[in-house]
């Protein structure tokens, strides 16, 4: 069971780091974090719709694998107690 924790541990680690870098690389709606690095260089090299798309696609994945993640850690750890 330390080996499977171990793993979850580390998956979960970088998932969470994925996961805030997918978000912060999505467009945002107005002068947001997204617009703080780069200003007008910004709106000139938006993403395009597909890009979009898989972006928000390796966003969801991201987020699915996080939460597994925090599931297995808590199953795990309930069981072991």
């Amino acid at each position: 069971m330390n080996v499977l924790l171990i793993i979850c541990t580390v998956l979960l680690v970088i998932s969470s780091l994925l996961l805030v870098l997918t978000i912060l690389l999505h467009k945002g709606r107005g002068g947001g974090i997204s617009d703080m690095f780069g200003g007008g260089i910004s709106t000139s090299m938006r993403s395009s719709g597909v890009a979009e798309r898989n972006l928000n696609r390796i966003t969801v994945i991201v987020a699915a694998t996080w939460f597994v993640c925090v599931v297995l850690i808590g199953l795990i750890t309930k069981m072991s107690a």
